[in-house]
């Protein structure tokens, strides 16, 4: 594989009319130049500004200056793997996370969405399924609950959920979730009283053209509760349901 370090912005070359400019930025981390060349010709068809890197430091870097809203991230790196790299990444970037990985263990898929990623695809796959994923990813509905209709906060004990603002506190205390917790946190929150099964958040997260491991709702889930100071056992914000999946608490 060419591990040749560097970041640059391709030419479209993927077959197919250019969309027009979307104003959207993605950064496409793979040390197979030839893969990343055509992962960012698919993207910039699909009106990205598009950007490479070739090894993990790099990538860090270049998203720090590119501030992208989607990053393409390979498992496997020079100088630092994808798990470090999304680690790090997530320290300043809520961007939507995809990994890419040629290691098929589930332990490795679970491994990478505990940093922050917010989907994976296995090698060997069709680029325009990648592409696909994304524009699922991009068109997720930011709440249940049209933007225009009431602005009331959410409540939840100390919790308080603004959904349009896409906005948390907790105590009083702003809670920094990533898109895909706050829209998981969303999907619970507008209906506290029913009883999510993990393939009904994934249709309202991840779409339901999503194919992959349901399980990796709960690696989410898990990262929320962390943030919210919540745990499994005593279930305050997000409780679970056994036999069916996750529902809203009551904060108490």
């Amino acid at each position: 594989m060419d591990s040749d370090v560097g970041a640059t912005t391709t030419p479209a070359s993927a077959p197919g009319t250019p969309k027009p400019a979307s104003g959207l930025r993605a950064l496409v981390v793979e040390d197979e130049t030839s893969l990343a060349k055509l992962l960012g010709s698919y993207l910039e068809r699909e009106g990205f500004e598009t950007s490479l890197a070739h090894d993990g430091l790099q990538a860090v870097l270049t998203a720090r200056d590119v501030d992208p809203d989607v990053v393409i991230l390979d498992l496997g790196l020079p100088t630092l793997d994808g798990i470090e790299v999304c680690r790090q990444i997530r320290t300043f970037s809520d961007a939507y996370v995809v990994m890419l990985t040629a290691r098929s263990e589930e332990v490795d898929t679970l491994i990478g969405l505990s940093v922050g990623a917010d989907d994976y695809i296995t090698k060997p796959f069709s680029p325009r399924v990648l592409m696909a994923r994304i524009q699922t990813m991009l068109r997720r509905p930011r709440s249940p609950r049209e933007a225009e209709d009431s602005h009331d906060d959410l409540r939840f004990g100390e919790l308080r959920v603004d959904v349009p603002g896409r906005d948390v506190w907790l105590g009083g205390e702003p809670v920094a979730l990533t898109r895909t917790e706050f829209d998981l946190l969303a999907a619970l929150a507008e209906r506290p009283r029913m009883a999510f099964s993990r393939r009904q958040l994934i249709d309202h997260v991840w779409g339901q053209t999503w194919v992959g491991d349901e399980h990796l709702v709960d690696v989410h889930i898990g990262h929320l509760r962390r943030k919210l100071g919540d745990d499994a056992t005593e279930g305050r914000f997000v409780r679970t349901v056994r036999g069916i999946g996750y529902r809203m608490g009551t904060g108490e």
